[in-house]
């Protein structure tokens, strides 16, 4: 059998693999003819722009949108200095307006900017172990699995699940297959993520690991696309993140607006991060990993925010991390704030483990450094918009617009601008793999007026739990 070099090797002189595929009819999107597409994205003259040019026109365009915000409220800032001080004049401007206009202008002008790497042609697949980490997942398990045996990968794939502890049928829904490919591992104690994970991780034969969570649902040819990225991408690449979108869209509310929050919010900034080689986050839900270091970093740390700690782990040692964005599946994700509360909380503690576990990570030089930072400063913007920007906005609704000036004002077309791009950027890749984007309009507003007011007192609350070292537990969610 092949090591993972060599089929690095083995591709380098080969030609791009069309990516239109045969899709499958169901759930929230629709078929398209099985009509092909070009994989060009972003505008066609930036096509042989090297990265750092790229990273620099971006960070150029940033910052001239910032100073032109500046310029256009500098009444504004004299008159709201007059008031609060120049001190708490400078916390407001920096958090509700200056850091979100150049975060949301970097990832404007990188999007536009972006063209994907096309995948390789690949004659050899290697083989793949697929693991399944579960804990009371009864009424989910059956469809992820009849997800991953239906793939048709071309090379040889086994699939451990790792029942942790379950207390309900999870166990009985998985021997109820009775495939040669699928294994059950059981674990007597529910152990917390990470431990199902290192367990599967000791039975795994292959020298490619692949995790998915137990209620996600793997669309055509996910695992032949991520692997095909990975075959693709740099010798250092030690893992790809896939791409997730939202399988129970039409429940609520709550739903409908995350439906938006992956496709427009967490998808982009993975497609931006890697378009400069370093995607930060290799999510457990669908990543691949290579065996040999899993291995050398000891497996997943037992940590609320297991996928991030880990791929930190690997960016300071020097690996890569890449990104299929054509690599899609499906996800159930909360269907009550509560849910979604304790989820995003988990999220935010994560950064701050990561941080703990891999501090070397703030001070290697690197293209994606500015990543690391930018995810430094979300405690503080997440703290300034619900302390000075959705009061301000209250306020301006009764005639007071000392905060809801100018410059914070000019977000809402950049915000506009910054989603229509992001929208057909997405809309093209989902059509180009036979999908096509469900009418939710609702999900779209409540995702552009309501997801951060939603999604930032859970951040704020998953700061405080990891500086206060309180307890961790392993969700459902």
């Amino acid at each position: 059998m092949k090591t993972i070099q060599q089929f690095h090797t083995d591709l380098a002189d080969h030609q791009p693999l069309d990516a239109a595929q045969e899709a499958p009819g169901e759930m929230q999107t629709a078929p398209q003819n099985g009509q092909q597409h070009s994989a060009r994205h972003g505008l066609k003259w930036f096509r042989y722009l090297p990265v750092f040019a790229k990273f620099i026109l971006a960070q150029v365009g940033a910052l001239l949108w910032v100073l032109f915000s500046f310029w256009i409220a500098l009444p504004w800032i004299h008159n709201l200095d007059l008031v609060l001080g120049p001190i708490l004049t400078a916390v407001i401007i920096l958090g509700v307006a200056v850091f979100p206009g150049y975060i949301s202008g970097f990832v404007l002008f990188s999007t536009l900017m972006d063209r994907r790497p096309k995948i390789l042609e690949i004659t050899e697949y290697p083989a793949v172990s697929v693991l399944v980490a579960a804990y009371n997942e009864e009424l989910a398990i059956a469809d992820t699995l009849k997800s991953v045996l239906r793939q048709e990968y071309p090379g040889a794939l086994e699939v451990i699940v790792v029942d942790d502890g379950s207390k309900d049928g999870t166990a009985a829904q998985v021997e109820a297959f009775d495939h040669p490919s699928l294994r059950l591992i059981r674990q007597p104690i529910n152990g917390g993520k990470a431990s199902a994970l290192n367990a599967g991780l000791q039975h795994a034969q292959h020298g490619l690991v692949i995790t998915i969570d137990a209620d996600t649902y793997l669309y055509h040819n996910a695992i032949k696309f991520i692997v095909g990225r990975y075959l693709s991408d740099p010798s250092n690449t030690a893992a790809v993140a896939g791409a997730i979108a939202v399988r129970n869209s039409r429940k609520n509310w709550i739903t409908r607006l995350q439906e938006w929050d992956y496709f427009h919010g967490i998808a982009i900034v993975k497609r931006v991060q890697s378009l400069y080689q370093g995607t930060l986050v290799a999510q457990g839900a669908f990543s691949l990993y290579e065996k040999s270091i899993l291995l050398e970093l000891g497996g997943w740390a037992p940590v609320v925010g297991e996928d991030i700690v880990l791929s930190w782990g690997m960016l300071t040692k020097g690996y890569r991390i890449g990104y299929a964005e054509n690599a899609v599946v499906f996800t159930n994700v909360p269907e009550s704030y509560r849910q979604l509360f304790q989820q995003r909380r988990r999220w935010a503690r994560g950064m701050f483990e990561a941080i703990r576990a891999h501090p070397r990570i703030l001070i290697q030089p690197r293209l994606t450094l500015q990543f690391v930072f930018i995810n430094l400063l979300f405690p503080f913007i997440d703290l300034s918009y619900m302390l000075f920007f959705v009061p301000g906005i209250i306020a301006a609704f009764f005639g007071f617009l000392l905060i809801a000036g100018p410059i914070t004002l000019l977000l809402i077309p950049l915000a506009a601008l910054n989603n229509t791009v992001i929208f057909l950027v997405q809309r093209r890749m989902f059509k180009e793999r036979g999908l096509r984007i469900r009418r939710n309009l609702r999900g779209m507003f409540l995702y552009v007026f309501f997801s951060q007011l939603l999604m930032s007192p859970a951040s704020i609350a998953g700061y405080a739990s990891e500086v206060f070292r309180l307890s961790k537990t392993w969700g459902t969610k």
